[in-house]
């Protein structure tokens, strides 16, 4: 089995800064793509925020653009989201999703880690 543990929530003031890690262990075989969801208050969906491909390119959403910078570290199996000029909407659950396995791809969840902003 896989875990993916979710750290570096919390609560913070508009326009502060908080990282986000999560480190995935078990049986791991190869990682492909390691993404960042979060799940605002109230919204049943979960709204993908960063992704990175094993070899680095990454995608964001738009509303995070220029302020969230995501990166891992494949030796640790880790996976990063820096977190800047935080905004009270960006208050939400973040989910750690990693992609994994060879012939076959299966996808894993963390337990989610609470980002709250005040304004």
């Amino acid at each position: 089995q896989v875990q993916l543990v979710e750290s570096g929530g919390g609560l913070v003031q508009a326009g502060g800064s908080l990282r986000l890690s999560c480190a995935a262990s078990g049986s791991i075989s190869t990682i492909h793509a390691m993404n960042w969801y979060r799940q605002a208050p109230g919204k049943q969906q979960r709204e993908l925020v960063a992704a990175i491909t094993s070899g680095g390119s990454t995608n964001y959403a738009d509303s995070v653009k220029g302020r969230f910078t995501i990166s891992r570290d494949n030796a640790k199996n880790t996976v990063y989201l820096q977190m800047n000029s935080l905004k009270p909407e960006d208050t939400a659950v973040y989910y750690c999703n990693a992609v994994i396995g060879v012939l076959r791809r299966v996808s894993y969840w963390g337990q989610g880690t609470q980002v709250t902003v005040s304004s």
